[in-house]
């Protein structure tokens, strides 16, 4: 590749290709970092810490047990109490989109049939995350993540 001794020049030329191709490389990353982020869960995490730990023992006195999945052009959401019966929750709502990105940010309109909430969505296939809000009867609320799978042929 190279011919003859190895110069000065030729040492200056493999760092100066070397360190040109990190930093480029680091600058594209940063870039689609930056342009792809989907934004702060919440405003001041500080604020938000303070009512954590009141927030989570109400949250978890309640039994309730979500699980999400995806039949056809529906989300189908099972929010089921202690005893396993369906929870009664005043309401339900939540964002339904990927997870790196808003572009495909849904918010799904819940309907419940007696046994599950179920919302028309969109998607395809893949990784998709539910981060869904619903209220307990006396004003408890109850959010959880719930990641959901989309196969190919679902």
């Amino acid at each position: 590749m190279w011919r003859g001794p190895l110069t000065g020049g030729k040492v200056l030329a493999i760092f100066s290709a070397f360190f040109g191709v990190t930093i480029a490389v680091n600058a594209v990353l940063a870039f689609e970092a930056v342009r792809t982020f989907p934004g702060l869960e919440v405003a001041n995490s500080y604020v938000a810490s303070q009512t954590f730990d009141a927030d989570r023992a109400a949250q978890e006195a309640l039994g309730w047990t979500a699980e999400a999945r995806i039949a056809g052009d529906e989300l189908i959401l099972s929010l089921t109490d202690a005893a396993g019966q369906p929870a009664r929750a005043a309401s339900v709502a939540g964002v339904f989109g990927r997870p790196t990105t808003v572009r495909d940010d849904q918010s799904p309109v819940f309907v419940f049939d007696g046994q599950v909430w179920r919302a028309a969505v969109a998607t395809e296939p893949g990784q998709w995350n539910l981060r869904l809000e619903a209220r307990a009867g006396d004003g408890t609320a109850f959010r959880q993540r719930l990641v959901v799978h989309r196969d190919q042929g679902s």
